[in-house]
């Protein structure tokens, strides 16, 4: 997550900076259209019976927030819901550094309960405070954090949901409405002090830490995990790597053994396999967009422990296996899953050079498509660069996280195909000469859609933004 290309473009660098069209090649219309279906009204997910709406042109200019933290659009509004170094209301210590995915769920109170993940390494600044009962390894520093919000937004509460693990980057909600928070790590016991092997997936239950407690769901592989992704359907879990050295990562699916079988059935097991795409060793040599390949291939994972070797350099037969470097969000949508690969370098091993893809798989019809892809020779003046973190906003665009240097923001991307500037981080992290902001990460809504939630990265910090949404 925290892993930034070595250059970017500096865009939208104002306070002022208005809506434009957008760096790419590709349908975003159809690609709104099937993430919508998961949000339409009387079907799973959708947010209180909102209509989704056709897209806008945004929300207009950014106003430069006279607090100096977060700039956002004309009569939209933000609060701070939690920031690193604070005392948490537990009492379990200070919340901890590195604030990175999260998700919103609903409670039967009318609460709003957040489960964020701390993407802590071993050289921490502040780490999650060992918890007794949800503690996995006393020397891990990652974690996630809990917050319970009324309905007006005042935070209630703010307490520990799980200790002891690394590097926790993103994840993804399952259809019971836990949160599945993964390893961004190989590190095995030994290594810079760990008494445990990491780069697993753990499940997480915000409102009851404890029924869910810190066990890793090994069947679901030992590697560098980003983010995942349920079929409601199937039950079947996508999983993407983001693996920083060549071999880059893979994309999995993980059959559970007990499908939708609600908390802690993911503990029963199942198959970890790998994609592979016949023809195609690296997606990064795929750049445009609409390209589909049919015949997609699932191939077992030799050993998901990863007990010797791991998974991206072992033995997948005599045609290989498909890598992507960068392979970041994932998410469920209609039919079909989404990932993203948020930019590709010849320069650092991958076959070609992109500053971003998403792409979409149909298990269906076996069928894998270059839905969206950004630059190199599009309009690289233009924002679009390198997405990160994605979810779906209330008139069925998609909220994005960009993950480069420079000027930080969070884009709306309407279902028309533009762009706008939706947030902005002022909290300067680096010098008046040679400024630097904390990425965005986590961006996600309420479950009325009335109120996005989103993280800088550093200083950990969370917002709540209100306002005139669509």
């Amino acid at each position: 997550m925290s892993r930034r290309p070595a250059t970017r473009r500096q865009v939208l660098s104002g306070g002022g900076a208005a809506v434009a069209s957008i760096a790419f090649a590709g349908a975003f219309c159809e690609l709104f259209a099937r993430t919508a279906v998961a949000q339409a009204p009387g079907r799973p997910g959708n947010r209180g019976g909102h209509t989704v709406h056709s897209g806008h042109s945004g929300y207009g200019p950014l106003v430069p927030d006279p607090d100096g933290l977060l700039d956002l659009p004309k009569g939209f509004r933000h609060r701070v819901l939690s920031r690193e170094g604070d005392p948490l209301r537990s009492g379990e210590g200070l919340v901890p550094s590195h604030h990175d995915g999260m998700a919103a769920f609903a409670d039967r109170h009318g609460h709003v309960r957040l489960v964020r993940n701390h993407e802590n390494r071993a050289d921490a600044a502040i780490p999650v405070p060992a918890v007794e009962g949800i503690t996995y390894d006393p020397m891990g520093k990652g974690g996630c954090t809990a917050l319970e919000l009324d309905g007006r937004g005042n935070v209630l509460g703010e307490r520990v949901a799980i200790a002891g693990t690394a590097v926790n980057c993103a994840g993804g909600r399952t259809p019971w409405n836990t949160w599945l928070t993964c390893e961004e790590t190989e590190d095995k016991a030994g290594t810079d002090g760990y008494t445990k092997d990491h780069g697993f997936v753990f499940e997480v239950d915000g409102a009851d830490p404890r029924r869910t407690g810190a066990v890793p769901l090994t069947a679901m592989g030992r590697f560098q995990h980003e983010a995942i992704a349920i079929d409601p359907r199937s039950g079947i879990v996508y999983e993407t790597e983001d693996a920083f050295e060549r071999p880059f990562g893979l994309f999995y699916r993980f059959l559970p053994h007990q499908p939708l079988g609600g908390t802690g059935s993911l503990r029963a097991g199942g198959r970890l396999e790998a994609m592979r795409v016949p023809g195609i060793p690296d997606l990064s040599a795929v750049q445009e967009a609409g390209a589909r390949f049919d015949g997609v291939e699932w191939v077992p994972v030799p050993d998901p422990l990863a007990a010797g070797t791991p998974i991206r350099f072992q033995d997948f037969g005599p045609k290989g296996i498909t890598h992507a470097q960068k392979l970041e969000g994932c998410y469920w949508g209609g039919s079909s899953v989404y990932f993203v690969s948020s930019f590709a370098r010849g320069a650092e091993g991958s076959a070609a050079d992109h500053q971003g893809q998403v792409w979409r798989y149909e298990p269906g019809r076996r069928r894998l498509t270059l839905v969206v892809a950004f630059g190199p020779g599009k309009d690289v003046d233009l924002p679009g660069e390198s997405p990160d973190n994605i979810c779906l906003a209330p008139d069925g665009g998609l909220m994005v996280c960009e993950d480069g240097d420079g000027a930080q923001h969070v884009f709306g991307l309407t279902r028309g195909g533009e762009v706008y500037p939706m947030a902005r981080g002022r909290q300067n992290t680096g010098t008046e000469q040679k400024p630097e902001w904390g990425e965005f990460a986590g961006v996600t809504f309420a479950p009325d859609g009335r109120t996005m939630y989103v993280n800088c990265y550093t200083p950990g910090t969370t917002f709540a933004v209100t306002g005139p949404w669509h």
